[in-house]
């Protein structure tokens, strides 16, 4: 194996090149941006931890999806602010792998996190005499730990096919490493295809996950439309989740068509703007979303705050 990873030490992140007459400008905004990351997400798992009231699926699996918001925002942040007060913006070759690493596994794990969530609303709202027998404390730490394990394996698979790459350009357009940007640096096209079919394969397994939640929601609405609780329900437990879920399909494929077809022609700043969105927006609205639109938990908040 040795024999085919690239002499290639590290990597150049060129995607700040254009930005950088405006260095301080930025390393304020995003500074304060991480800060009210963390705060808002922190909130909501101490939140959710303290209070033995909120010790139930829809809160726990909540609690691990503001979580995953950190792991993900910790891989990005640090390293975008130090990038912005240092001259060259330079990742080793293994820090590169690693932030790769972290940054699709939280996408990946957010998407499981929200196929669960809507099985969860699924199962409460078409299905409440069984509710609390079919989401035990034991399936539920079965789905959350599903929830973080299986993405983990799939992308670490994906990033060690890569490691075996011999590259040829240690240059990525981009602020942050990506596992799909790393690959097209290959010498050879023909060493890729074991990458793009594994790629392939996990977009596969993400896409049935898609399916399960239209699914999910079709019963949920078919269910709903005819019952004044049901509806009340739907809109106090489902519409966040909704508001999560198309929130964050929306900015990963902004990211996905940027990174496939995106046009040289269009400004850097531009395409930076649409690559670190899935990174911004949904850490930052989802708790703020679910700490307003849940009345256990804007009461709780309320407690503690006043």
């Amino acid at each position: 194996m040795m024999d085919n990873v690239s002499v290639i030490k590290g990597f150049y992140l060129s995607g700040l090149s254009e930005s950088m007459n405006y260095r301080s400008v930025l390393f304020s905004l995003t500074l304060l941006c991480y800060c009210v990351i963390l705060l808002v997400n922190i909130t909501l798992i101490v939140t959710i931890i303290l209070d033995k009231n909120l010790h139930e699926p829809m809160y726990i699996l909540l609690c691990a999806f503001c979580m995953n918001g950190l792991y993900g925002t910790t891989g990005f942040f640090p390293k975008f602010l130090w990038d912005l007060l240092s001259p060259v913006h330079v990742i080793s070759y293994s820090g590169c792998f690693v932030q790769g690493l972290v940054i699709h596994s939280f996408v990946s794990n957010d998407l499981s996190f929200l196929a669960v969530m809507a099985y969860d609303r699924y199962v409460a709202i078409c299905r409440p005499l069984q509710y609390h027998s079919v989401m035990s404390k034991q399936r539920l730490m079965k789905l959350v730990c599903f929830s973080w394990f299986t993405p983990f394996c799939i992308v670490g698979i994906k990033i060690c096919l890569t490691s075996r790459l011999k590259l040829c350009s240690p240059y990525i357009a981009r602020l942050f490493c990506v596992n799909g940007i790393i690959v097209t640096l290959a010498c050879s096209p023909d060493e890729t295809m074991v990458n793009n079919i594994v790629a392939y394969v996990s977009i596969l397994f993400y896409v049935f996950h898609g399916v399960f939640k239209v699914w999910s929601y079709i019963y949920l609405v078919r269910t709903c439309v005819n019952s004044t609780e049901n509806r009340a329900k739907f809109m106090q437990t489902c519409v966040p989740h909704l508001f999560s879920l198309i929130t964050f399909l929306f900015t990963v494929l902004f990211d996905l068509m940027n990174v496939r077809f995106g046009s040289k022609k269009l400004p850097q700043t531009f395409k930076n703007f649409i690559a670190v969105e899935f990174l911004v927006i949904p850490p930052l609205m989802n708790p703020l979303i679910y700490g307003f639109k849940l009345t256990k938990i804007r009461n709780r908040l309320q407690r503690l705050l006043f």
